[in-house]
């Protein structure tokens, strides 16, 4: 199979519908989650500007572990109660964070790191199964738009592999 992801267009809004649509056209008809995370990280890291991060931490029953991702080597284990990723995975709320370093606990695993957008990845029974996490060298890259289009793109992730 060949996939090409088209530039995107118009507002961001406009453009997260885009990506949503590309996102789910890489995963359909494939329900591994690591074969999907590894596309879909890709797929976010080439076409999001300004981002130094972009993949996935796995919930194994304990804490999150390094899934597939683009970027610098990640830290491998994050504990529930520590850091953006354990806040996601801990709420089951999306967490946009402007600027890292106000965020109590969080973990520097890249130090250019500024801001932060992590998604909670959560199967229709409720089961924890990850968490999405971007990340940027600039204080608030993420907004409410990049929140919202990315939980989209994280519930068609959770809809593939389901």
């Amino acid at each position: 199979m060949s996939f090409h992801a088209a530039p995107l267009t118009g507002n961001r809004t406009e453009q997260y519908v885009q990506l949503l649509d590309q996102a789910r056209a890489l995963m359909h008809g494939e329900r591994d989650l690591v074969a999907n995370a590894a596309n879909l990280s890709a797929l976010l890291w080439h076409a999001l500007p300004d981002l130094n991060w972009c993949g996935f931490y796995l919930f194994d029953g304990t804490e999150l572990v390094v899934g597939p991702f683009q970027g610098l080597p990640a830290c491998i284990r994050i504990p529930l109660d520590k850091g953006v990723c354990g806040a996601a995975a801990r709420t089951r709320q999306v967490q946009v964070v402007r600027d890292v370093n106000a965020f109590e606990g969080h973990i520097a695993c890249d130090s250019a790191s500024r801001s932060e957008c992590v998604v909670p990845l959560v199967a229709k029974d409720g089961t924890l199964l990850g968490v999405l996490d971007l990340d940027s060298p600039h204080l608030a890259r993420f907004d409410d738009i990049d929140a919202r289009g990315l939980e989209a793109i994280g519930r068609a992730w959770v809809e593939a592999v389901q």
